[in-house]
């Protein structure tokens, strides 16, 4: 066997086989890739000869080149060729198909795939997922080069060594760098859940099972609702259960009424009891008002309180609480009867109770308050959160400015959605 020079995939597709005689006995339509040691390797060239399909073994393979292929084998020697699932083929299964790049924070695609000879075999040596690559496709790349060249510019390379990639599979729906999955959680979940969306559900959910829950919880948070539901519910119930809880009681709320009643009922009976508890609480409000926007996180003190003491107890609870804009000043019943600012709590005396340094004039909002209305109020007041009291005066929650923003952003999806 005769292999010359760099291949690449695209430059043998369609191209013409030949026997000993130098007759045409087909044309390539695909490669057949097995395991190798460093790297894949062609286990078999699959041609096709009057519409039918056939497989030529490597060891039948003479010379392959860019130039010519010609095989050992007549056509009375050709081997019938039946498509199956336990191939992996390089058209069907690697080209065209994503490489999730987390390093990169980006989806590339496979344009093409770069062969060379090791030993006595051809090897899959890297992936083209730059403009060469589909250039190189439509036959037009050696052009494109003059014309990057007239300018005094050059045609860029941009391939990924088969080393830096994950183990393939038939089938496959999209391929891995090696190297994210080991630095995957130092990104941020908001680029994490962008990569995400944007790879099928099942490459989805196994970037969600690599994360640690923490992460894992933040990155769901920053999906679309249906796509929370589609990777929560390919996820273990054990774990899917332990991203729940790591998440504030009003996201987990959000997660879970967007999902089949059965389903969330089954996630939420593996929560903590108390957290289980509080996301309970916010499935009972209408999602469109503020009580379906509120969280019942927030830190709420007793008025008799000294603001030494008050420093004590916060240094203490605020790291479960997300938002501690606000103290609010509640009385045994859980009646709101003032706000302070942590502003307000930072320059009063260390002897100060909390009902001499508290606003009375309180800005609040009724749980079944629409979430526009809610906007509107803490905007004109300027506030970063807004206490959710019910008709006997009790808090049941606060909207943050982060639950506005969320709002502001669903408004601007649905109305693209309208207008598409």
């Amino acid at each position: 066997m005769a292999l010359f020079g760099e291949i690449f995939l695209s430059e043998i597709l369609s191209k013409s086989v030949f026997d000993p005689r130098g007759e045409v006995i087909g044309r390539v339509m695909d490669v057949v890739v097995v395991k190798g040691e460093p790297l894949p390797k062609v286990h078999s060239l699959i041609i096709k000869r009057k519409k039918k399909l056939f497989e030529i073994k490597w060891d039948a393979v003479n010379i392959f080149n860019k130039r010519i292929i010609s095989t050992s084998l007549y056509t009375g020697g050709l081997s019938p060729y039946e498509q199956n699932k336990k191939d992996l083929l390089t058209v069907r299964d690697i080209l065209d198909k994503q490489i999730v790049d987390i390093n990169g924070v980006k989806i590339v695609r496979v344009n093409d795939i770069k062969l060379e000879g090791y030993g006595a075999s051809a090897v899959l040596l890297s992936v083209d997922v730059g403009l060469r690559g589909i250039l190189r496709r439509l036959g037009v790349e050696r052009w494109s080069e003059e014309v990057f060249n007239f300018f005094t510019a050059r045609l860029p390379q941009n391939l990924i060594t088969w080393n830096y990639l994950q183990p393939l599979k038939p089938e496959l729906k999209a391929i891995t760098l090696t190297v994210a999955r080991q630095n995957v959680s130092e990104l941020h979940p908001a680029d994490l859940a962008e990569i995400i969306s944007q790879v099928s559900r099942e490459e989805g959910g196994g970037i969600i099972n690599d994360l640690d829950i923490e992460t894992a919880a933040d990155t769901i948070s920053e999906l679309g609702p249906e796509m929370q539901v589609e990777i929560l519910n390919q996820i273990e119930t054990a774990r899917a259960s332990d991203i729940i809880e790591e998440m504030s009681p009003n996201e987990a709320a959000d997660v879970l009424n967007n999902m089949p009643t059965e389903r969330a009922k089954e996630i939420l009976e593996n929560v903590e009891r108390e957290e289980a508890q509080s996301i309970q609480e916010l499935l009972g409000y209408e999602e469109d008002t503020a009580g379906g926007m509120m969280t019942n996180e927030y830190l709420a003190y007793h008025p008799g309180l000294s603001v030494k003491e008050v420093f004590v107890k916060f240094r203490e609870d605020v790291l479960e609480i997300q938002d501690a804009k606000y103290i609010y000043v509640i009385d045994a019943g859980e009646k709101l009867l003032g706000v302070v600012t942590l502003k307000e709590l930072i320059l009063a005396a260390p002897d100060a109770r909390l009902e001499d340094i508290m606003e009375h004039d309180l800005k609040t909002v009724a749980p079944d308050v629409k979430e526009k209305a809610v906007a509107e109020k803490m905007a004109k007041y300027s506030l970063v959160a807004i206490p959710v009291v019910s008709g006997e005066g009790e808090i049941v929650g606060i909207v943050t400015i982060g639950g506005i923003i969320d709002w502001f952003l669903m408004q601007d999806k649905r109305t693209k959605r309208r207008s598409a």
